[in-house]
């Protein structure tokens, strides 16, 4: 159902609070750069420090300029089942086309409460749910064999595979089949994770090089690997200097250098500076040609 590059969206903020006009600009950008699809309100949009009405008025932001042109997949998660239900619900209120639901974090649950977890959202709500496996960021990992039991949920549709891990990757394609989307959720593992059966990639990346990405991606779906893995290598320094703090940190600071918005950002997090933001600058001049020019943005 959900296939191709999908951008995981920052939330771009003005004096403390949600920039609609910014967000309503990268949206556009986005989608005139080729993207396939958008996710708002996930990690890299800092939604651990947005509020229930904020959650809200992105998606609504996000869908009603995508309108309908691309697939908007949001998240709507929760290390408490009920409010990732409630959550979902006001995703589904709002627009969106499916929802990318986190593993819980912090709680550390078995493997039968992460069933009855993701079990209970997709019972609660007609959209399509792409579970999010990152146990660097929740210290709970999806086992392939509980994500065989939640792919027989019918709305349970795929899942955004952080773990690193080509085993993982391999045993969900073998236990869930081909119908079941695999899409990275690390942008310099996408080509081998596609090599193995995945559809995409849940990108931080594609906020700055949607075009790039999407060209990446587009390829290795048409099974011209020789120019993904030329993309892919291309890209991999830019990958790389995304990640040289927190995500999202160096990427809001990379959108802020092109212009698309500010880089402020939500306590705990802040902005990007000193020798990692000259490295990300420097990264950012070597890898123009992969980048938008300031009349495109």
């Amino acid at each position: 159902m959900f296939s191709g590059a999908f951008t995981a969206m920052v939330t771009p903020f003005r004096n403390g609070e949600v920039d609609v006009e910014a967000l309503e600009g990268m949206v556009e950008f986005q989608i005139q750069n080729g993207i396939h699809g958008l996710v708002p309100c996930g990690t890299t949009g800092e939604t651990p420090a947005l509020s229930e009405a904020e959650d809200r008025v992105v998606i609504e932001t996000v869908v009603r300029v995508a309108n309908g042109r691309v697939p908007v997949v949001a998240g709507s998660g929760s290390n408490s089942t009920d409010m990732a239900i409630k959550y979902t619900r006001m995703a589904e209120e709002a627009g969106a086309d499916g929802s990318l639901q986190v593993a819980p974090y912090y709680n550390k649950p078995t493997q039968e409460g992460l069933f009855r977890h993701f079990a209970a959202v997709a019972e609660n709500t007609s959209l399509p749910l792409v579970l999010y496996n990152i146990p660097g960021r929740t210290s709970v990992t999806i086992n392939a064999d509980t994500i065989r039991r939640l792919a027989e949920i019918p709305n349970v549709v795929g899942v955004k595979e952080s773990t690193l891990s080509m085993n993982m990757a391999s045993d969900i394609r073998a236990l869930c089949g081909e119908e079941f989307a695999i899409l990275s959720g690390d942008d310099p593992v996408t080509l081998p994770l596609m090599a193995l059966g995945g559809v995409g990639v849940i990108s931080v990346a594609s906020n700055v090089a949607p075009a790039a990405v999407s060209d990446m991606v587009r390829n290795l779906l048409d099974g011209n690997w020789e120019r993904g893995r030329e993309l892919h290598y291309a890209l991999l320094p830019l990958f790389r200097a995304l990640f040289v703090e927190t995500n999202p940190i160096p990427v809001k600071a990379a959108a802020s250098i092109l212009g698309l918005c500010s880089d402020e950002m939500r306590l705990p997090m802040v902005p990007l500076s000193g020798e990692n933001l000259a490295t990300l600058r420097q990264v950012m001049d070597e890898s123009a040609a992969l980048l938008p020019t300031p009349e495109e943005v």
